[in-house]
């Protein structure tokens, strides 16, 4: 059974950091692309940062730009997301996605209907 599991969600003050992991299992190969989304209350689901299959490209939103790291470890088929100089209007519930869309695959990709395996999410609160 495929899936994908995330942790290291929490409570932290704005201007600290945070790092989520999200763990794939089943069918969902290291080659698959993974992604970070999140959405916050009464807000519809954005992508956050993503990864192809090998790393080699990750695409960012402009908010998270700088600030945010997605990496991968394909040995243990895991992907990370490192958050920096968090600000409230980051707070949201965090989750992570995995592809097996070929173009996704090779380039990274930012659509969610892209996306076939979800994770249930991690909640993340940057308080002021």
């Amino acid at each position: 059974q495929e899936e994908l599991v995330e942790s290291g969600g929490g409570a932290v003050q704005a201007g600290g950091s945070l790092r989520l992991s999200c763990v794939a299992s089943g069918r969902i190969a290291p080659s698959y692309a993974m992604a970070w989304f999140r959405q916050a209350p009464g807000k519809e689901r954005e992508f956050v940062g993503g990864s192809n299959w090998n790393g080699g490209d990750t695409p960012y939103a402009d908010s998270v730009k700088g600030r945010f790291i997605v990496s991968r470890d394909h040995a243990k088929n895991t992907m990370y997301l490192e958050m920096n100089i968090l600000k409230p209007e980051d707070t949201a519930v965090y989750y992570c996605a995995a592809s097996s869309d070929y173009d996704c695959r090779r380039y990274g990709c930012q659509t969610a209907s892209l996306y076939q395996y979800w994770g249930k999410g991690t909640q993340v609160t940057v308080s002021s």
